[in-house]
């Protein structure tokens, strides 16, 4: 081959394959690394190196963003832990009641790009501070808003989201970062346990601190102070490591980000990040509609079976149903993540689809649970928190495992942008808007019933089993997921080993014969 088959804008012949040829030094699968279907993992003496970190040092710098993340979904469901007396104080119905997570979600969900963006070329740890300590000035300031100010708490409810786009988008990434392999599940895994159990401690704290203090408000003003104590941990332990060092030979050039158009046509290019997304918006979407009304047809329930005096006008909301329902969402989330990431791990070694496979049947096998738990719920209540538990822990079985496989699937100098896309994605089509539709559904049923305590239930119940549709629906992405989802890890592995060119280097190319080869060159040289 000559010199000019090699120049900088020409790239090789289009009758060849994609990657590099068998027996590529490196190459996953190839002769030259026959022992191991996946690139060279480092061990921990060069994960170190890699890094800058200790072991000890990168494991305290997990357990940092795990509190964290923690702290962050507890705020969040501490308003659905003491729901009924919001809706008393301000007088509002189900759909207003609703609202209050939607517009919580929808500013989240439109400023996770925006951090993307930033998490991906600038500093992770100093954007998440300044994120965490106005997230927590804004909450405190929430429980002081009077009775007739509502609109004042769904603004705040929306500012807070600044806080939590700025973190969750950025974390994750972050551990990508220090750890590969088993290890980085193992890692993601004690991350995303702090999502429900983050969850269940909001809806406890939420019942608990009211009840002591005798005022709901004090509920909201636990999560701030604790807020503090988590911009204070990030300043002094977290120290931002290099991105994607872990991932690349010691000889592969380093990877630069590129423009921000260029990573979402390549996002949009990936099918597996794409459906695994998908089936990740019908997660939020279920867990999103339970997390905030489950408590409340709980207490709707037992009224209906006269177990519970109803919630009068005037009266504080007395139930126990936020303290159990929390509980049972920290045990199942525990349960439930660390028994999707075990199974996943075993499989895997035997089957390349296994995180796909686990996570469609986690969906698959939610949906009936969740069904039969509404429609025990006039029965028996019992009954009712048994199916939930089942439901509940097969739900959770997909938290860390899809955040695994978008960091497998996506490089690394994307991973912020391809967080925040499936976030934006799984929030505008998940939670952001399935407490307000559930909310708005319940009383639209209300309107076509005589008013009673049984109307009440009725229509909670009637609009809450849209969700055992949508899980169903999900699990089906996730089984579409597992069809793409070994040829874009492979993908994506070349790519950060440098054995992979760039898309976007030849998106302007065309191919004309070249010594009876086709060679591409840039329009502009043909125009010329």
């Amino acid at each position: 081959m000559s010199g000019s088959d090699t120049a900088p804008f020409l790239s090789q012949a289009d009758d060849t394959d994609d990657g590099p040829a068998p027996g590529t030094p490196g190459l996953p699968g190839s002769m030259g690394n026959p022992k191991s279907g996946d690139p060279e993992v480092p061990d921990q003496e060069g994960l170190q190196r890699i890094t800058g970190l200790s072991s000890g040092r990168s494991a305290l710098i997990v357990a940092v963003l795990c509190y964290i993340n923690l702290l962050n979904y507890m705020d969040r469901f501490t308003v659905a832990g003491v729901l009924p007396d919001i809706e008393q104080f301000f007088d509002i119905g189900d759909g207003s009641s609703g609202l209050i997570q939607t517009v919580f979600i929808s500013s989240y969900m439109v400023l996770a790009p925006v951090f993307g963006y930033l998490g991906d070329r600038y500093n992770r740890k100093y954007l998440m501070c300044g994120g965490i300590a106005f997230w927590s000035l804004v909450t405190l300031g929430s429980s002081f808003i009077p009775r007739e100010r509502f609109w004042l708490l769904l603004l705040t409810r929306g500012l807070v989201g600044v806080g939590e786009a700025s973190y969750s988008t950025i974390a994750p990434t972050l551990i990508a970062d220090l750890f590969v392999a088993d290890q980085r599940s193992r890692m993601l895994s004690v991350f995303y346990f702090a999502i429900p159990v983050g969850s269940g401690l909001g809806y406890i704290a939420g019942s608990k601190v009211k009840d002591v203090a005798g005022d709901w408000h004090w509920a909201l003003r636990v999560t701030p102070g604790l807020g503090v104590l988590a911009v204070v941990l990030l300043f002094l332990v977290v120290r931002e490591p290099p991105r994607g060092a872990v991932e690349r030979h010691s000889d592969s050039p380093p990877l630069n980000p590129t423009s921000w158009w260029a990573d979402l046509r390549a996002l949009a290019r990936n099918p597996s990040f794409i459906l695994s997304s998908l089936g990740f918006t019908a997660v939020a979407f279920v867990t999103g509609s339970l997390a905030l009304w489950a408590p409340a047809f709980l207490l709707r329930s037992r009224v209906v079976l006269g177990e519970t005096p109803p919630c009068l006008p005037g009266d504080s909301c007395s139930s126990s149903d936020s303290l159990i329902f929390g509980l049972i969402t920290c045990l199942t989330g525990v349960l439930g993540v660390g028994l999707g990431v075990e199974i996943s791990r075993r499989l895997r070694r035997s089957n390349p689809r296994a995180d796909p496979l686990v996570c469609a049947a986690g969906l698959l096998g939610s949906a009936p649970f969740l069904f039969l738990s509404l429609a025990c719920a006039r029965g028996s209540i019992v009954a009712t928190y048994i199916f939930i538990f089942i439901g509940e822990t097969l739900l959770s079985m997909n938290w860390a495992i899809v955040a695994d496989i978008l960091l497998y699937v996506v490089i690394p100098t994307r991973r912020s942008t391809a967080e925040a896309f499936q976030i934006v994605l799984s929030h505008l089509l998940g939670d952001a808007g399935s407490p307000y539709l559930i909310g708005s559904i319940s009383d639209r049923l209300r309107r076509d019933w005589p008013p009673s305590f049984l109307s009440e239930f009725r229509a909670l119940q009637f609009s809450l089993m849209l969700c055992a549709f949508v899980g169903a629906l999900g699990g089906a992405a996730f089984l579409g997921t597992a069809i793409f989802i070994e040829s874009d890890r492979r993908q994506a592995q070349l790519h950060v080993q440098g054995l992979l060119p760039e898309a976007e280097s030849t998106d302007d190319r065309i191919v004309v014969p070249q010594r009876g080869r086709s060679t591409r060159v840039p329009v502009s040289s043909v125009l010329i």
